[in-house]
């Protein structure tokens, strides 16, 4: 029997410093958005080629 999917919703992460949309991914918004996703998360920027701060961003 396949897994039932929750409330999930695809986001986008945006660098905070070049304005690009480096990253998709999924979060949970049935009990709200974890708080440590709201901050922002410290990912890879290509352009930058450094770690920055990624923001979340809905389409």
């Amino acid at each position: 029997m396949a897994k039932k999917k929750g409330a999930r919703e695809f986001v986008w992460l945006k660098c905070s410093e070049t304005g690009d949309l480096n990253y998709r991914t999924s979060v949970r918004t049935a009990g709200g958005i974890p708080e440590r996703m709201k901050n922002g998360l410290m990912k890879f920027s290509p352009k930058l080629r450094k770690h920055t701060l990624h923001k979340i961003k809905r389409k």
